[in-house]
């Protein structure tokens, strides 16, 4: 029972993790239909921005990842307007290219800055140790990730379900032409949805340091990972995202513990099942 909620904890602390960075992912690319391969890098650069935050200028941890968020959303604007705007009706093929570019670039500028090896960072001491939760004594940190999470899929379920932009974004996902012929500026929801999106890639880099690691090869490491959240979730869904990420992130982390040297075998063997069974995903709209 111990070890069973162990691996349960941290699988549902890594799924936290997966879902922070892919939900961003998932929604943009349902409304932009861009294959937007360089979401990691912006995940990537908030994991860095965060660590100089606290390492340069003593910026307090939990302050580090809002302004992680507020400064990588502010970054991606000028990406959006100049570089992904040209190629919203280009072949997905062009759209990978200028992505998956955009990723190695990212890597090679962070190696040369920062140098290869992973960086650390001090979390606050509440953040250290383990808290009793009724059933057990575990880690803070992941048991903060996973509130972080919970918090976040609350926030934005009512931001995408409650609120006039949320209704305008899931408008503009399912028919991008209705919504723009009754008068919705779709350009606008892009930018809106693509700052939020890489903002919060940018909070999950900054949660990643202590679970997974931070390197200049984050981007292109996990990036297969954030993907198949993606595509078994669904494009366009939070809820998708958000179960995909659980059931995803259990079933890896129980797969590690018990064959080790399956490495990610299960999360792939789980996500080809999946999208056998329904292509378009768990919550994606049939073709």
């Amino acid at each position: 029972m111990t070890v069973a909620l162990s691996i349960l904890f941290d699988g549902v602390a890594y799924a936290m993790l997966l879902f922070i960075v892919s939900v961003g992912l998932s929604i943009t690319m349902g409304l932009m239909g861009f294959a937007n391969l360089a979401h990691g890098a912006f995940a990537m650069a908030g994991g860095y921005v965060l660590v100089t935050l606290m390492n340069r200028f003593d910026v307090p941890f939990l302050l580090g990842l809002v302004l992680a968020f507020v400064i990588i959303a502010a970054v991606s604007v000028p990406f959006e307007r100049l570089l992904y705007r040209r190629l919203y009706k280009a072949h997905e093929l062009d759209q990978v290219l200028l992505s998956i570019g955009l990723v190695f670039m990212a890597t090679a500028g962070v190696a040369f800055v920062y140098g290869p090896t992973p960086p650390s960072i001090v979390v606050p001491e509440f953040l250290t140790g383990q808290v009793d939760l009724g059933v057990g004594l575990f880690p803070a940190y992941r048991t903060f990730t996973i509130v972080i999470g919970f918090a976040m899929i609350v926030a934005l379920w009512y931001g995408f379900e409650r609120t006039i932009t949320g209704a305008k974004i899931r408008a503009a996902v399912d028919n991008r032409r209705m919504a723009q012929s009754i008068g919705i500026d779709v350009d606008r929801l892009f930018v809106i949805a693509f700052a939020l999106g890489s903002g919060l890639a940018a909070v999950g880099g900054g949660l990643a340091i202590e679970i997974v690691g931070l390197s200049p090869t984050f981007a292109i490491g996990y990036l297969v990972f954030f993907l198949i959240v993606v595509a078994v979730g669904g494009l366009g869904s939070i809820r998708g995202a958000f179960v995909a990420a659980l059931v995803l992130g259990i079933i890896d982390t129980a797969g590690k513990y018990f064959w080790p040297d399956g490495g990610a075998f299960f999360i792939y063997a789980v996500a080809i099942a999946i999208l056998l069974a329904k292509p378009e995903g768990l919550f994606g709209r049939s073709l």
